[in-house]
C-alpha cells in the first residue's frame, strides 16, 4: 500500500482509518493531517499532526476527508505531491475531477468517490470514479482502502455521481426518516413513543440485516411477508398507490440529484 497520508480525521475520515487499521494497514504507514486537536488520533506508531505543511515526505496515497468547503484551503500545500505521482482519493461530495485538476494540475491522479455514513460500522457503500491517469494497479489500491468500511462499485462516467449521492450518499437519512415515521404512526395509533421507536428501530435493522443476508430480491422478501388479504397488504395498498412511496423517493432522488449538480458548479 506504501505511505499513505489522510486529510482529515473527523467521522468519515476516522472511520476509513478504524477500517484500515483493523485490515492490517500498519499504524507506521498512515500518516494523519488535522487541525482540531481532539479528532487527532493518538495511535502507537501513527504519526499525527496539525498541517500538511509539517510533512516532508511524499506520501503514496492521499486520502482527502475533508468537508467540501474546506478544501480550497488544503489544497495548495498539496499540489507538490500531486507533481511527485502522488494518487488522491476523496470523499467529498461535490468536488468534481475538474474542480481536482484544477488545484491540483491536469495530471493529477484523482479518484472521487462517494461513500456513506454506514462505513462507520463498516456495513457502508462507496461508489468511484477514477481520473484517465489513474493506472489499474492505482485503482485496486483506492478499491482497497474503500472496501475497508463496506462494499465499493466503480463508475466510468462522472455525470452519475449526482444519482449515487442521491440514492446512497443522502440514503441514510431516508432510513432514519423512516423509523420516525413509522414510530409516529405507531404512536398516533396508542403506543407510547418509546415502545413504538423501539419496534420501528428494531423492525427497521432486523429487516436490513434479513436483506443483508438474503440471496432473494427485496421484491420477493417483500412478497414473502406479505399475506393475500392480510394487514400488510392492507398497508401496501397505500404505501403502493400511485401518489405512493415510489412516486415520492422520485421527486425527492431528483431532487437531491439535481442539488447535487448545483454544489459542483
Amino acid at each position: 500500500m506504501g505511505r499513505l497520508l489522510l486529510v482529515g480525521c473527523g467521522k468519515m475520515g476516522g472511520a476509513l482509518l478504524e477500517g484500515w487499521l483493523a485490515r492490517g494497514l500498519k499504524a507506521a504507514d498512515v500518516l494523519v493531517a488535522e487541525p482540531v486537536e481532539a479528532l487527532r488520533p493518538n495511535k502507537p506508531g501513527l504519526r499525527a499532526m496539525a498541517s500538511t505543511s509539517e510533512l516532508g515526505e511524499t506520501p503514496e496515497t492521499v486520502v482527502l476527508a475533508v468537508k467540501p468547503q474546506t478544501m480550497d484551503a488544503v489544497l495548495p500545500d498539496l499540489r507538490r505531491f500531486a507533481d511527485e505521482g502522488a494518487v488522491f482519493l476523496s470523499i467529498a461530495a461535490g468536488k468534481t475531477l475538474k474542480y481536482f485538476a484544477s488545484h491540483l494540475g491536469v495530471t493529477a491522479k484523482v479518484v472521487r468517490t462517494m461513500p456513506n455514513t454506514p462505513a462507520a460500522v463498516r456495513q457502508g457503500i462507496s461508489v468511484a470514479c477514477a481520473a484517465k491517469g489513474v493506472s489499474a494497479a492505482e485503482k485496486k489500491r483506492c478499491h482497497e482502502l474503500l472496501e475497508a468500511v463496506g462494499q465499493v462499485l466503480w463508475v466510468e462516467d462522472e455525470a452519475l455521481m449526482d444519482p449515487v449521492t442521491a440514492l446512497s450518499g443522502s440514503g441514510p437519512a431516508y432510513v432514519f426518516l423512516l423509523v420516525e415515521a413509522m414510530a409516529a404512526a405507531g404512536a398516533k395509533l396508542g403506543l407510547s413513543p418509546d415502545m413504538a421507536m423501539q419496534l420501528a428501530r428494531a423492525t427497521v435493522t432486523g429487516s436490513g440485516e434479513l436483506l443483508r443476508q438474503s440471496s432473494e430480491p427485496a421484491q420477493q422478501l417483500r412478497v414473502n411477508v406479505t399475506s393475500p388479504g392480510g394487514t400488510t397488504a392492507e398497508a401496501l395498498k397505500i404505501l403502493m398507490a400511485s401518489d405512493g412511496i415510489q412516486a415520492v423517493f422520485d421527486k425527492a432522488l431528483a431532487a437531491a440529484s439535481r442539488r447535487s449538480k448545483e454544489l459542483a458548479g
